[in-house]
């Protein structure tokens, strides 16, 4: 019982996180059950199945509170959702470990980029142009959907980078929209998994409790996106790609226990200082609007 209310706060937290942010559900879920000895590849499918209804709950969230933009929805789902079978019935022969310094090179090196671009525009720069651009949804959406099957989580940390650094979409869509495109992924991975791995080898109340945490903190999760100024939101996501990445290649190069706190502490007091600097900018923009 007292694993079971672990891991449906282990769902709650990592809901809440992904429906306000648009990434980490499947790798901070996926992450924990490794702790408790699960195999990766059953790990990973209990989680999608999990992600199933959340995803469901927290994409009729984000709808309701304004915060989806369909074009990008729509074109993400059909290619995110072949990535996404294609990488769960081959996740055993797949080297996904060895992948993942790569990818989180590449996703560090866009959250510095999310994080510095977020720091310097208005709001009212941010347009929702990015139906103009379908062919760039197609492979993204595949990439993120193979991946988020292999590793256990992926869709939103490389899709919602991605999206945010184009910046043809405003911050709480771009969150919305990844969100409730992944109902479809996780359905597609769970399916693949079934077929690769079976029913007997899941265990339903480990899934039961991941998916009651996060059916609770879905339209928390929701209702807060709405409410953070766009900047505000883009620096949140920005911090959290390079602490979630960091720790990634921390562990693949093995770097000393004093150099990973310092590089810790410098991300979180550079995090800081955007924070900072931010709601600054923003009371500054507020006052101007009023007097003009």
């Amino acid at each position: 019982m007292r694993k079971l209310i672990i891991l449906s706060l282990i769902g709650f937290a990592a809901q809440l996180v992904d429906g306000s942010l648009g990434m980490a559900y499947g790798v901070t879920s996926t992450s924990l059950l490794l702790l408790f000895g699960i195999a990766p590849a059953v790990a990973s499918a209990s989680v999608h199945l999990a992600e199933v209804v959340t995803t469901a709950v927290s994409g009729i969230s984000h709808i309701r509170f304004g915060n989806v933009d369909k074009e990008t929805v729509w074109r993400m789902t059909i290619p995110g959702s072949i990535g996404a079978f294609i990488g769960a019935c081959f996740l055993s022969h797949l080297p996904g470990e060895q992948v993942k310094p790569f990818i989180a090179t590449f996703l560090f090196g866009l959250g510095v980029y999310v994080l510095l671009r977020f720091l310097w525009i208005r709001p009212k720069k941010l347009t929702n142009n990015l139906h103009k651009r379908p062919n760039f949804l197609i492979p993204l959406g595949f990439f993120a959907g193979f991946l988020d099957a292999t590793g256990g989580g992926g869709w939103g940390p490389i899709s919602t980078p991605v999206l945010l650094s184009r910046q043809h979409i405003e911050p709480r869509k771009v969150v919305g929209s990844v969100d409730t495109s992944e109902f479809a992924i996780a359905l597609s991975a769970s399916l693949g998994f079934f077929i690769s791995l079976g029913w007997k080898q899941v265990d339903w109340l480990w899934v039961g409790a991941l998916m009651l945490g996060g059916i609770v903190a879905a339209p928390i999760a929701a209702w807060i996106v709405r409410i953070f100024p766009a900047n505000l939101l883009g620096v949140t996501v920005g911090g959290f790609i390079l602490l979630t990445n960091a720790n990634i290649l921390i562990k693949t190069w093995k770097i000393s226990l004093v150099t990973s706190y310092l590089l810790y502490s410098l991300i979180l007091l550079i995090w800081i200082m955007s924070f900072i600097f931010i709601l600054r900018k923003t009371k500054r923009e507020k006052q101007k609007d009023k007097i003009e």
